[in-house]
């Protein structure tokens, strides 16, 4: 694995210009272009904001497990914003060795970086909806402080979780081309089973549901984002937790780099 990153490390320039490349090319030929890239997340969030904020529940509040009180929408969008990464990066991950296929046929290329490129390429939109996020943040009179530093770091954990799982479920899909469909329908379920349309707190007179749920390693970083916004806290108060998503990343990173290296030999032969 430590090969692995060191491959990574001296190939950054040529992931940087991948990314932006794919980012470009994604909507090549579309009279908007790159304006798709942001429409359905944020008319998405547009609609829950309108639903819920104005419709449903316009004077809700939703308790944080911290005690601390926020706006619903607020409160949602601090939950899709992470969430509408890992959905992308981790589909556009999977497929990326199939999209690439051209690459990875070239006996001198480190396919390795295919999957960073992917999620590179996503981290773009992703900086669009945290900023988005943020202008909201303050329109409902919040000020900035120094916890929102904190969403750099939970960033980073998506980021890392993402290609942990993405080297992985890329490796399968190149044999196993209904891998793309069980991901989808996995991240259908993930929505509802990571706390992001409901609060956990919810689950407290079940305990061992609520401790299962919070097992899922997205949970950690959805309630970061949260934590950062509204609740005066820093990610190693919660230390128990911090702990076991990185122990879980770095067995999925292991585990996804293994896998990997073990198909990528046969990978030509079967694209």
């Amino acid at each position: 694995m430590r090969n692995g990153l060191v491959q990574l490390w001296q190939s950054r320039q040529l992931i940087w210009k991948l990314a932006k490349n794919d980012f470009k090319n994604r909507f090549a030929g579309s009279y908007l272009g790159r304006v798709w890239a942001f429409a359905q997340p944020v008319v998405t969030v547009l609609l829950y904001w309108f639903v819920f904020g104005h419709i449903m529940m316009a004077d809700k509040r939703e308790l944080l497990t911290t005690g601390v009180e926020a706006p619903y929408v607020l409160w949602l969008t601090a939950g899709l914003v992470p969430w509408f990464y890992f959905s992308e990066a981790l589909s556009n991950g999977t497929t990326s060795l199939l999209e690439y296929s051209y690459l990875v046929k070239k006996v001198v290329f480190q396919i390795r970086i295919i999957p960073m490129v992917k999620l590179i390429a996503a981290s773009f939109t992703h900086i669009f909806f945290v900023l988005f996020m943020l202008l909201l943040y303050f329109c409902y009179g919040y000020k900035p402080d120094i916890y929102l530093l904190q969403l750099i770091y939970y960033s980073f954990c998506l980021f890392v979780f993402v290609l942990a799982l993405s080297y992985t479920t890329c490796a399968i899909a190149v044999f196993f081309r209904d891998l793309m469909q069980i991901v989808n329908i996995f991240l259908q379920v993930g929505m509802w089973a990571t706390p992001i349309l409901w609060n956990i707190t919810l689950l407290d007179r079940e305990p061992v549901l609520q401790g299962i749920i919070k097992c899922n390693p997205i949970f950690y970083i959805v309630n970061g984002y949260r934590d950062a916004m509204f609740a005066d806290t820093w990610f190693w108060q919660n230390g128990a937790m911090t702990v076991y998503f990185w122990g879980v990343t770095v067995v999925l990173f292991g585990l996804g780099t293994v896998i990997f290296r073990r198909l990528k030999v046969h990978f030509a032969d079967v694209l």
